[in-house]
């Protein structure tokens, strides 16, 4: 039987709001051990902010992080999948859309998780170094 996307997501993604500045962000995702934050609006999904989004889109463009917003450099209007979707239709879109992460909304537009490659290849190949990976950095998150 095909998997479903909420058995392999991270639950409760890390957000920020969408006037959060970038500094502020960082420190969030250093905080939590983790390379994302998905960016919302009164709780709704309105963009991605990666750690290179931080790095190209700011740093290398000389903007301030103290005074720039995460709306103003995030990828907005991400694609996602339903935690009901089957883990092969989150592969197709990532694959498809050279993605690393996706994020996971009910059909209400509930945010509920986010799925990365990470998760993916844990669920595919258990034995592969990318999954071997995967499952350390969860223990570092976890401590």
């Amino acid at each position: 039987m095909t998997r479903r996307v909420h058995e392999v997501m991270t639950r409760n993604p890390v957000t920020v709001e969408r006037q959060t500045s970038l500094a502020e962000a960082a420190r969030v995702m250093r905080d939590a051990g983790i390379g994302d934050v998905l960016v919302v609006d009164e709780g709704r999904l309105c963009g991605i902010l990666t750690d290179r989004d931080l790095v190209v889109r700011a740093l290398a463009e000389d903007r301030d992080p103290a005074e720039t917003t995460v709306l103003a450099i995030c990828s907005t209007e991400p694609l996602t999948v339903g935690p009901d979707d089957h883990v092969d239709e989150a592969v197709d879109v990532m694959r498809r859309h050279a993605l690393r992460r996706l994020p996971v909304r009910t059909g209400s537009g509930e945010l509920v998780g986010i799925v990365t490659l990470g998760d993916l290849e844990v669920e595919r190949d258990p034995g592969s170094p990318l999954a071997a990976i995967a499952a350390a950095t969860e223990k570092v998150r976890e401590r």
